[in-house]
């Protein structure tokens, strides 16, 4: 069995079960950690949990938040465990043609620049990975390899 995450009539993804389900299971938690609607719901077979429409629109504005929140986080554990989410969410943005920006070098928390939102998880020790640039660059290389590994 599999699932479908469908733009109308095009299948942005079509993963196994297991997968769809954490997937679904992680958006939830991004949604609260982020205040954000995904934009993902039901889709055109009405009580088919395995059918899902994404609203690009939505969408959009979710992965363009999720993206920044991620780059910028600046705390080893929290990357650790958010990027291959971000990756994926950000491959299937980009099968749907939404553009994403990738926060530039000024960005991140080493720039001085202050942040947006509330600091509230500082790491100590400092963060071996001490420029936004490896972060950006990591996610946007892990996001291609998703592409490649998502069947549609």
């Amino acid at each position: 069995m599999s699932m479908y995450f469908d733009i109308g009539d095009e299948t942005l993804w079509n993963p196994s079960n297991g997968a769809g389900r954490l997937f679904l299971r992680q958006v939830e938690v991004f949604e609260a950690e982020l205040e954000l609607a995904s934009g993902i719901g039901q889709g055109k077979h009405w009580g088919d949990p395995d059918t899902l429409e994404v609203d690009p629109a939505v969408y959009a504005e979710f992965v363009r938040g999720l993206v920044a929140w991620h780059c910028r986080a600046g705390h080893s554990v929290i990357l650790a465990l958010s990027e291959g989410f971000v990756a994926t969410a950000l491959a299937l943005a980009r099968r749907a043609g939404i553009e994403v920006e990738m926060p530039g070098p000024e960005s991140g928390p080493e720039s001085g620049h202050a942040r947006v939102g509330v600091r509230r998880d500082v790491q100590v020790p400092g963060n071996p990975r001490t420029t936004s640039a490896a972060v950006v660059t990591a996610l946007d290389t892990r996001a291609r390899e998703m592409d490649r590994w998502m069947a549609r």
